[in-house]
């Protein structure tokens, strides 16, 4: 009994001792045997082998080889992901401008003032020679009173920019380069369905760098976004990195006392500051996916951004007709989900329900939706084959036609499918 406690104690010490040493070993980069314990163990225990028998080769006495597992291959990333942001951003960069808006605001000073000018004279006196004096206008002066974002979409100088950073039509703008040139710019056309405007340099003085434009439709989640701006109206083409964090997002964006229902944006957790307004947010490939245009108040790194693809036509309509034309269905809906397919008893959770509200009824007199006979409590379902959803949604699929186009709208009406053919009109501001 003492003797096998005696081994014990030794066994513990040994193990203790082999701990040391492999630590040893490890720190300093020497290679240590992991099974010294092991060792001491079938050597303390395991019988002693018979010799062995004459002429046997003394080769077979050497102790075992132990195998060497094989180096683990280094990791090697398929793209220099830092290189790729650096090309992105120097491919952009020279086709985004900040944008300045002047305007001619009064110049304001003291003027000398008296309240007593209209008392006869002999009563002026008993109050003395007092001096007042009040504001008054002493001409005017150009001022600059706001600042935003754009890029270049062809050579000659189109430039793409938010509707809310040129909204002031008694404005004056400039655009500046990233080489440092000054270009006043004309406010070409104004969305009236969306945050967008298309500007023009009035006098380029040459080609001009373009931005490449890329397809919305194919971004996915978390893959890369690169924003680029004139942040805080002050700090030109200032450059941010995120992901795409989310997509086919709603708002209600708020500036310069106007509220406007947004749909379809992207949404980033690359940083949009104040002045970001108006400039591409891009691809790995320098290719522009979205336009920057609002961020979420209370919240960490919540931006959105206009999908490309949705901006396409009002340039392609400013460059044909010089105006944008949005095509009109002329109705009021709500969105149909589950909570309000069971609230409202509907048949279907998807869609849209044509229903008036305080702006109006749901059908608006004389609009392509009446003259086609669309009713009030019809529930669309599909546009041309595609469904309605709250991804898809109707505005967002309208806004893929023309002006004046033909399309078919599966309606279901008191429990019964139909079609009915809509000729779209355009939309007025």
């Amino acid at each position: 009994m003492d003797k096998k406690i005696s081994v014990l104690v030794l066994i513990v010490l040994i193990s203790g001792t082999a701990g040391i040493l492999t630590s040893a070993f490890l720190s300093s980069g020497s290679p240590a045997h992991a099974g010294i314990l092991d060792d001491f163990i079938n050597r303390l225990f395991k019988p002693q082998d018979s010799p062995l028998p004459v002429g046997t080769p003394a080769a077979s006495q050497a102790p075992a080889v132990k195998r060497q597992d094989p180096p683990r291959p280094v990791y090697e990333a398929p793209v220099d992901y830092e290189e790729a942001i650096i090309k992105a951003v120097e491919k952009a960069a020279p086709g985004v401008i900040s944008i300045v808006v002047t305007k001619d605001l009064p110049i304001i000073e003291n003027c000398p003032f008296d309240p007593f000018e209209d008392l006869p004279p002999e009563f002026r006196r008993f109050f003395g020679p007092f001096e007042f004096n009040q504001p008054c206008k002493k001409g005017t002066k150009k001022q600059e009173v706001g600042g935003g974002s754009g890029f270049i979409v062809s050579s000659d100088g189109l430039i793409l920019t938010n509707k809310h950073v040129v909204a002031d039509t008694d404005a004056s703008y400039t655009a500046l380069t990233n080489d440092g040139k000054k270009y006043d710019i004309k406010i070409l056309a104004r969305d009236p369905a969306q945050d967008l405007a298309v500007a023009k340099i009035t006098n380029p003085g040459g080609s001009l760098p373009v931005l490449n434009l890329g397809n919305s439709d194919s971004i996915r989640l978390g893959q890369t976004a690169i924003a680029i701006g004139n942040a805080l109206g002050e700090f030109r083409n200032t450059v941010s990195v995120g992901i795409i964090s989310g997509l086919a997002r709603s708002i209600d964006a708020s500036g310069g006392g106007q509220v406007e229902h947004l749909e379809g944006l992207i949404q980033t957790d690359a940083a949009i500051n104040p002045g970001n307004s108006g400039g591409p947010l891009l691809n790995l490939r320098g290719e522009v996916i979205g336009i920057n245009t609002a961020v979420a108040q209370g919240a960490e790194n919540v931006g959105f951004a206009i999908p490309i693809n949705q901006a396409k036509r009002d340039i392609d309509s400013v460059k044909k007709t010089g105006k944008i034309s949005i095509p009109f269905l002329g109705v009021r809906y709500i969105v149909i989900n589950e909570e309000i397919a069971k609230r409202d008893e509907l048949p279907v959770t998807q869609g849209v329900i044509v229903r008036g509200s305080e702006d109006g009824p749901g059908v608006i007199p004389d609009s392509p939706a009446e003259k086609a006979g669309i009713q009030a409590e019809d529930i669309i379902l599909e546009i041309n084959g595609e469904k309605i959803t709250a991804e898809r949604t109707l505005a967002s699929l309208i806004q893929k036609y023309g002006v004046s186009e033909r399309v078919n709208l599966k309606v279901l009406r008191a429990g019964k499918e139909i079609t009915v053919a809509v000729t779209l009109g355009e939309r007025q501001s």
